[in-house]
């Protein structure tokens, strides 16, 4: 994300804007807007047509999350769609969003990954100019706020809808928040899904998810959701063990933002087909 040329030095003396010298709001996305609102993602007419003009562009698909005992998991599959055709197989979903938080993104995946982007740099932003981290809910709330941001793009069939899961530095748990399109914040108990496979999801985490789960255990949940969900909806892909394709899958606790190592996922989802196998396929 680069200024416009010229901008950066409009006197020609090698001295940086009064904006970028002047104190104001701790929210880099309050800055950007005032100094440069042209590049804020949803300030951007993409095709060049206007609200309700239609236009194909890869989406991402199936993000879960789920609390246990001493944090949350945030997992997505790898696969990119557009239209009935398979876009990527190795696209990464899920993200850090600082060292006690991750975003996980469906809807349109290259507004959703600049998007996430510019909320890693707007938390950075905060800690740097407060000295200290955001409240869990107020990384919540920045994000609903870039989000509604984005409801232009949103109607033009460009829409973003990320799953965030963090951990409350002040009430020692983890916790998940989902959005709409407008920017509407609303705290999920649980589990949570979100994308095309959503419901197939949903349904694999109400029987598998269990209060108390150590960290392995809700790994375990997460994926299996996701394998679930790619069993019912072309979107989604589960694990592909011939071509070494396994979901990316994190946990954030007191220790941090943790991402869960492929060969972990490996043995989890071998274990998974391996326990359907003797099920005859059953579930």
């Amino acid at each position: 994300m680069t200024a416009p040329t010229g901008r950066l030095d409009p006197t020609g003396q090698g001295r940086l804007p009064h904006a970028f010298t002047t104190p104001g709001s701790a929210s880099f996305v309050d800055f950007l807007a005032g100094y440069a609102p042209e590049l804020l993602p949803g300030a951007r007419d993409v095709t060049g047509h206007g609200p309700g003009a239609a236009v194909q562009a890869p989406h991402g698909t199936t993000i879960v999350a789920a609390t246990f005992d001493g944090g949350a998991v945030l997992a997505g599959d790898r696969r990119a769609t557009m239209g009935s055709m398979i876009a990527s197989r190795h696209i990464e979903k899920v993200f850090p969003a600082d060292d006690y938080s991750a975003v996980g993104i469906a809807g349109t995946a290259g507004l959703a990954i600049e998007l996430v982007r510019l909320f890693q740099l707007e938390l950075e932003h905060y800690e740097k100019i407060e000295g200290s981290l955001l409240s869990l809910d107020g990384k919540a709330n920045r994000l609903a706020t870039m989000i509604r941001g984005n409801l232009g793009l949103a109607l033009q069939g460009l829409a973003v809808v990320p799953l965030f899961a963090g951990y409350d530095l002040d009430r020692s748990l983890g916790r998940i928040f989902s959005y709409d399109v407008t920017g509407g914040r609303y705290e999920e108990h649980e589990h949570h899904a979100v994308g095309s496979g959503s419901v197939f999801a949903r349904g694999s985490l109400k029987k598998r998810w269990q209060p108390g789960m150590d960290a392995a255990a809700a790994v375990r949940v997460a994926v299996e959701a996701l394998v679930d969900a790619a069993d019912d909806d072309s979107a989604t892909g589960g694990p592909d063990r011939v071509r070494r394709i396994w979901p990316v899958v994190a946990t954030v606790t007191q220790a941090g933002y943790l991402r869960v190592p492929d060969d972990a996922l490996a043995d989890v989802a071998a274990r998974i087909e391996d326990e359907r196998r003797r099920d005859g396929g059953a579930r």
